[in-house]
């Protein structure tokens, strides 16, 4: 593995125009992604789209870029296309959050994106968020469904989240 001493991380503030233009930029690719693994049986459930470029949103530029894409890219593509569900807005957006959280503090404590810690940000946000949702629903069964059929997503979370963080996004 490269060192990714020359990564730049950034921590954007809400009054700079780079934060919502990052945001949008992401939240495009969380409208677009999810829509196509949708094209797939059950590739929302499996591949979890939603939070792919939240996490690569948060890690690269901070909290705000991670909590903006979080919250719009569910909102949006529940509007467009009706999937996620209304019904499941509140768990998908506190799982988001809760990443863009982690993915944020991961970046300013490890100042770098090795695999190990895009690893640990993504079992943490599932963690915490099947808590929550276990907790929402009183359903320990929907609160495992992203451990049980959402591990392909989580993988490439972890993987695709490293690699495009430290191949593509290096200036």
């Amino acid at each position: 593995m490269e060192s990714s001493a020359t990564l730049r991380l950034y921590s954007l503030g809400w009054r700079e125009v780079r934060t919502y233009m990052f945001a949008l930029l992401f939240i495009a690719g969380n409208i677009v992604l999810p829509q196509l693994c949708h094209l797939f049986p059950q590739g929302g459930l499996i591949l979890l789209p939603i939070y792919f470029f939240t996490l690569i949103a948060a890690y690269k530029y901070g909290f705000r870029v991670g909590l903006l894409t979080a919250v719009l890219s569910p909102l949006v593509n529940s509007v467009l296309f009706g999937m996620p569900p209304a019904a499941a807005l509140p768990i998908i957006m506190i799982k988001g959050v809760l990443l863009a959280g982690a993915a944020a503090w991961m970046a300013n404590k490890s100042k770098g994106a090795s695999l190990l810690a895009l690893i640990g940000v993504v079992l943490g946000y599932q963690l915490v968020g099947g808590l929550f949702e276990w907790a929402m629903t009183g359903e320990i069964a929907k609160a495992l469904q992203d451990w049980k059929l959402g591990y392909p997503g989580m993988i490439l979370q972890a993987v695709g989240g490293w690699l495009i963080i430290n191949y593509l996004l290096r200036r």
